[in-house]
């Protein structure tokens, strides 16, 4: 374009108001919006006189709007730290690690746990005792003499109220490969039930499945040996007592020989100047313990065998008693003889039971009267 050109465009004006340059054919101004198709400049502002800033002025009006902005910016920031303490958290940086894939893990299902029950109450009826509850609830005699602050002997009352605890149950056991000695011993206990009779005792019972007291007791929680009718047992049949065998029969000792008499010598007198008369004889070896000799006395004279005499000692000599001597003037003939023997037993009134333990002396002969004379025996 020439300058020919240039001057003869249309020059932009000015706004009579605010001074913004606008182009020659605007009718309005679009800072102030100054009706600019009248000579009236009061036109825009809907008769109101016209106000007129300077730039300067309009620029220190904005710088002053600044300042108050930041002075109520910078009080309020203070205003919130004084009530409420900001901690700002550094933000760490990143760093990129490698992510590991992570590998598959089985996990254990845990076994449900049984929520605790509260306990039954239970009125004591006549003949019941605590083993009998706890058989019957499926407890032991220990859970509910603790629970009741019983006595350890359990010792019960018709009326009373106890609380019986619920049998906790028994998660089942993974199943293992073998098992522990105790529970293959439990496993191959044989069992058998048994409903308590009338006039039945714990004894009668544990003799007639030949099962000691105390494995029936420990199978039933029982503290005493107290049992009533009707009451469930449990037989033990692995806690059977062992059948004794055949008792050895020791072997006895060979017979002993005959004893041989010493004294007095065979036909021998003896008068009443004679208050007793000593036998002797020669020993046939130790004695045992149940072992004796039997010395035998009998007066012939009488005939009637009434006058006898049967001892058992240890010694080798025997006393004989003045009861012995006869009364009568005329001698009475007094024999003897003697046998080794052993006691092998007792019977029901105490009485020792003998046998015989070897063979029988000779039998030797003396006489023996009541009135003074005849020669003396040599002792």
């Amino acid at each position: 374009m020439s300058e020919q050109d240039e001057m003869k465009a249309p020059q932009p004006r000015l706004c009579p108001r605010c001074g913004t340059r606008i182009s020659p054919d605007s009718i309005r101004c679009q800072v102030c919006g100054t009706d600019l198709r009248s000579d009236d400049p009061t036109r825009g502002l809907g008769g109101l006189g016209e106000v007129t800033l300077s730039l300067p002025l309009a620029i220190g009006l904005l710088a002053l709007f600044a300042l108050l902005s930041a002075g109520l910016t910078f009080a309020a920031v203070r205003f919130v730290g004084v009530g409420q303490s900001v901690t700002e958290t550094p933000t760490p940086s990143s760093t990129p690690t490698q992510t590991a894939t992570l590998q598959p893990t089985a996990t254990n299902t845990p076994l449900p746990t049984p929520t605790p029950q509260p306990p039954i109450e239970h009125t004591v009826q006549a003949n019941e005792t605590c083993a009998a509850l706890a058989a019957f609830y499926e407890v032991s005699v220990q859970a509910i003499v603790g629970l009741n602050n019983l006595t350890p002997e359990c010792l019960l009352s018709v009326g009373q109220t106890l609380l019986i605890p619920r049998p906790t149950p028994t998660p089942t056991p993974l199943p293992t490969a073998t098992l522990s000695p105790a529970e293959a011993t439990e496993a191959a206990c044989e069992k058998l039930p048994y409903t308590v009779q009338a006039n039945d005792t714990l004894s009668g019972i544990a003799k007639y499945y030949n099962v000691e007291i105390r494995g029936i007791m420990d199978y039933n929680g029982m503290v005493n040996e107290t049992i009533f009718e009707g009451q469930q047992l449990i037989i033990p049949l692995c806690r059977r007592v062992p059948t004794p065998g055949p008792t050895p029969t020791p072997t006895p000792p060979p017979p002993y020989p005959a004893p041989n008499l010493l004294l007095p010598q065979d036909g021998a007198a003896f008068t009443l100047a004679h208050d007793t008369v000593t036998l002797q004889w020669a020993s046939v070896g130790p004695l045992r313990e149940n072992e004796y000799y039997q010395v035998n006395v009998l007066d012939v004279t009488e005939g009637s065998g009434t006058k006898r005499i049967v001892e058992y000692v240890k010694d080798t000599k025997f006393i004989v008693p003045v009861s012995l001597r006869p009364s009568e003037e005329l001698p009475h003939v007094i024999r003897w003889w003697v046998i080794p023997m052993r006691q092998i037993g007792t019977k029901a009134g105490g009485e020792p039971i003998y046998e015989s333990a070897g063979s029988s002396s000779a039998k030797r002969d003396f006489t023996w009267s009541g009135a003074a004379g005849g020669p003396t025996p040599t002792p």
